[in-house]
């Protein structure tokens, strides 16, 4: 069965208080980078911190009270975890999630915290999802897909009318691709209400499984190198939600982690978003290559579910790729004033120091010299050449890490 527009509005009728309608934001920062008006739909807000409890709710309050009895389960390392685990609290309901071994602690704490019976079982989503299978085998519990279910299609297009609702006469939606549930929704809700509007699909250049699925008119499965979105690190795209892309989707372009970094590093420092790798895509490619000059954009920020890890290697990156971040290592003579003579020229030159590594006892440093390596803070690229070649007129060794 697949999705309707119809089945879209029911879903938006029966979301009841828990599912907020997400603001649109615009941002005159972004607008002025990309030389378009930039609206950021705020789906990081959404309780459990993403999307995917829209979806959840509408297919668990979907079902019958025989099935609900038996309860659900679902397989996931991260937001369709929290998603159904919430709205089966809700309903109060048995929920089984099934995340892989290596799922981050903090998911699996946040899951189990919303009352569901966490499995950790498998190295990746698969295998993950093969027990879950089992257990709804054994248990008559009812499985709730992930992206391929067209219910889950139809409470995940329910963006798309909000979006239309708050700006009726926008020219281009830039939305996430995985598995593809949030795309479908969206696109189907946007299409039918206005044809014209561009719907522009952005998935990360190490799974690009539904822009070759598409390019080549069939689904495909590609992918599996690194990446930091893991939200949408999906190799095979699902049946519904290929047919529906496929037929209504303008584009699907690619971005690559540094352009993911960039834009999750200028949406905490100048909105204040902490937004997840996954849900910056779009953004990421909008900033990267302003495709849009001139028009009315929203880009949906689908989720805001960082590990804390990561986040911190997000600023030093930020900072690194627009220039503030300095990494530099020396050797110097190991007499005493020696390092205070380049703390002044770089205090004259107004760098704040970060962090100091000071090595004299490792079998690369000659005997007589030191190793320091400094982390330092500029105001950017500009400040940054004048202090290196300071150093450089001050005939110091040294060499740039970053």
């Amino acid at each position: 069965m697949n999705p309707t527009y119809d089945e879209i509005v029911k879903a938006n009728a029966l979301r009841g208080d828990e599912i907020k309608k997400t603001p649109l934001i615009y941002s005159p920062t972004f607008s002025s980078f990309t030389n378009s008006e930039i609206y950021l739909k705020a789906e990081f807000r959404q309780k459990t911190g993403s999307f995917k409890i829209r979806g959840a709710y509408y297919k668990i309050k979907s079902l019958t009270q025989e099935e609900k009895k038996y309860g659900v389960v679902a397989a996931s390392a991260g937001n369709h975890a929290q998603g159904v685990a919430f709205a089966s609290s809700l309903e109060k309901i048995p929920c089984t999630i099934v995340m892989p071994k290596n799922a981050s602690p903090a998911k699996v704490a946040a899951t189990r915290g919303y009352g569901a019976n966490v499995i950790l079982q498998g190295q990746n989503y698969d295998e993950s999802y093969s027990k879950a299978k089992e257990i709804a085998k054994e248990t008559g519990a009812t499985i709730i897909q992930a992206f391929d279910d067209p219910q889950i299609i139809a409470a995940q297009g329910v963006i798309g009318l909000e979006i239309l609702e708050d700006l009726p006469d926008v020219d281009e939606v830039y939305v996430p691709i995985g598995g593809g549930g949030l795309a479908a929704g969206t696109v189907i809700a946007i299409k039918e209400k206005n044809p014209n509007v561009r719907v522009v699909g952005v998935q990360s250049k190490s799974f690009p499984s539904m822009y070759e699925s598409v390019k080549q008119n069939v689904r495909t499965a590609v992918g599996g190198g690194s990446t930091i979105a893991d939200g949408i690190s999906v190799r095979m795209p699902g049946e519904l939600t290929f047919e529906i892309i496929k037929n209504l989707i303008d584009e699907i372009v690619l971005v690559d982690d540094n352009e993911i970094t960039k834009a999750m590093f200028l949406l905490m420092e100048r909105m204040k978003f902490v937004v997840e790798p996954a849900g910056a895509v779009g953004l990421a490619y909008l900033i990267s290559k302003k495709p849009s000059p001139g028009k009315k954009v929203v880009v949906i920020l689908a989720g805001g579910n960082v590990d804390m890890y990561l986040l911190g290697q997000i600023v030093d990156k930020g900072l690194a790729a627009t220039g503030r971040l300095l990494v530099v290592s020396m050797i110097l003579p190991d007499r005493p004033g020696i390092f205070k003579e380049i703390v002044d020229e770089i205090a004259l030159a107004n760098v704040n120091i970060v962090e100091v590594n000071h090595d004299r006892l490792s079998s690369k440093v000659n005997a007589g010299s030191v190793t320091v390596t400094l982390s330092l803070e500029t105001q950017g690229k500009e400040q940054s050449e004048k202090l290196i070649e300071k150093l450089k007129e001050k005939n110091i060794q040294f060499k740039l890490l970053g």
